[in-house]
């Protein structure tokens, strides 16, 4: 066992580690498990059945089509900004899913993104990066699910 440098030294203040952690760090392994993230969306048929009761199903689904291609381009343009650091742009991309998820009944997918930007407002970088990959699991399985719907929710 080895022992685990001081954390947060702030002005020759040594921190206590943080959630309790000790100061003995653990033995190096041979083999790491690797946990599947499984996590279900969900959709909210009734925001879907109002948007196609107030527009009809034809705009609707022109509505619906062009939410989903632009929540794919915004995460795909969030990623990008994530990886260049952008933490302002990423920010407004994040802001912008939350709407367009919200609009068409992809309430997970807004509240993930809602979550996303709490970490960005906290500076918590392990929190953003936490967040940011379920923002990317649950946005690609919202769409997949959004998409595969074979009938609309009237």
């Amino acid at each position: 066992m080895r022992r685990r440098k001081p954390f947060g030294n702030c002005n020759g203040v040594i921190l206590p580690a943080p959630w309790g952690q000790t100061d003995i760090v653990g033995e190096n392994v041979d083999q790491v498990t690797l946990l599947k993230q499984q996590e279900r969306v969900r959709l909210d048929a009734h925001r879907l059945a109002a948007l196609y009761l107030q527009l009809g199903e034809a705009n609707a689904e022109d509505v619906v089509c062009r939410a989903l291609e632009e929540l794919a381009a915004r995460l795909t343009h969030a990623e990008r900004l994530y990886r260049e650091g952008q933490m302002a742009d990423l920010r407004k991309c994040t802001r912008s899913l939350i709407a367009i998820a919200d609009q068409i009944g992809m309430l997970h997918l807004a509240r993930v993104a809602g979550d996303v930007t709490g970490s960005i407002d906290a500076g918590d970088a392990n929190a953003l990066a936490a967040t940011f990959a379920r923002l990317l699991r649950i946005g690609e399985r919202s769409l997949c699910e959004i998409w595969d719907m074979s009938d609309p929710p009237l």
